[in-house]
């Protein structure tokens, strides 16, 4: 079997599982390209599988990336029969550093928010429409591609709920929002109507000056220049600058460090903000009890008093 039809037959499996397999079709698209489509299987060699995993330049991440790739479909191979042994690099690099998610002060958001109206927002999105998109991503915790994909029936302004479809993991959830996120929403799709042709159900809720819907790119650009616009940035040498989808990361922490100011059950609770936040594992909420100096502080203060009979978490 040549490898394209084996990409194409081990792909299919991984989609049958449920799985979108984007990244890994992706690389594995590279990878037919870089070394031939139409090679054996058989004749794929450790020393061209090493040269396409290494690419061109430093280790990154991205190494990473290909090398697991490339194992899963190596490892499908094998288990089918089409192989006897795994051609990958029997070492493997240090990974680089994870990029450790920025958590805003309110200070910082309201900087954020306030630069919006002297900022020079980029051509094809409104100062209005970026506004509104950085309070929904902060207010309601929405991923980027969450905040991109919301269809105009998905938002009840008056019902105050957020319909979040086709998530990261192929599930969708209803999302509660605010009055005061409300009102924000509210208020662009009044102006929204009034500027731009009338709607569909279909169609979707933020869009540019042209009325199409607002790319990832257009939206990383206009707010990577509004942050350093406001001069919000990491003075914790942390090696990446604070990003949008670190919005969500400080709307959890937020959340978190309410609860412990009100003296509420924060343990029981936090099911409840990994449901809402869509994660599949309640483990990836429980990193954000770890990640402010802050939040541990109030815990710790938190089971102090409890350890002396003061309150209890029963």
């Amino acid at each position: 079997m040549n490898l394209h039809e084996l990409v194409e037959s081990y792909v299919d499996f991984r989609r049958g599982l449920g799985e979108k397999c984007i990244t890994g079709n992706a690389v594995l698209r590279s990878f037919c390209h870089s070394i031939g489509s139409q090679i054996s299987v058989r004749q794929i060699t450790v020393k061209k599988v090493t040269a396409f995993v290494a690419g061109k330049g430093p280790v990154t991440r991205a190494w990473h990336v290909r090398y697991a790739a490339l194992k899963g479909f190596f490892q499908f191979a094998v288990g089918h029969g089409h192989l006897h042994r795994i051609p990958l690099p029997m070492t493997l690099p240090k990974r680089p550093p994870t990029v450790v998610p920025y958590v805003y002060s309110r200070a910082e958001l309201w900087r954020l928010l306030n630069a919006i109206s002297s900022f020079n927002c980029p051509r094809l999105l409104e100062r209005a429409t970026l506004r509104a998109m950085l309070l929904v991503a902060y207010g309601a915790g929405l991923r980027r591609q969450e905040l991109l994909n919301l269809k105009m029936a998905d938002v009840d302004v008056t019902g105050r709920l957020l319909t979040i479809r086709d998530t990261k993991f192929f599930k969708s959830r209803l999302v509660p929002i605010g009055r005061d996120l409300a009102g924000v929403l509210g208020r662009y799709l009044r102006q929204r109507k009034a500027t731009h042709r009338p709607t569909d159900a279909s169609d979707p809720f933020f869009i540019t000056r042209e009325a199409e819907s607002v790319s990832r790119w257009t939206l990383d650009q206009a707010y990577s220049r509004l942050r350093r616009f406001a001069g919000v940035q990491r003075a914790d040498g942390g090696r990446f600058q604070p990003r949008l989808h670190d919005l969500r990361h400080t709307f959890a922490v937020h959340r978190l460090t309410s609860w412990y100011e009100e003296g509420a059950d924060v343990q029981r609770l936090l099911y409840h903000l990994s449901v809402y936040l869509g994660h599949t594992n309640l483990a990836h909420t429980q990193v954000y009890l770890t990640m402010t100096p802050e939040l541990l502080t109030r815990a710790g203060r938190r089971f102090e008093r409890y350890a002396h009979g003061e309150v209890s978490d029963d």
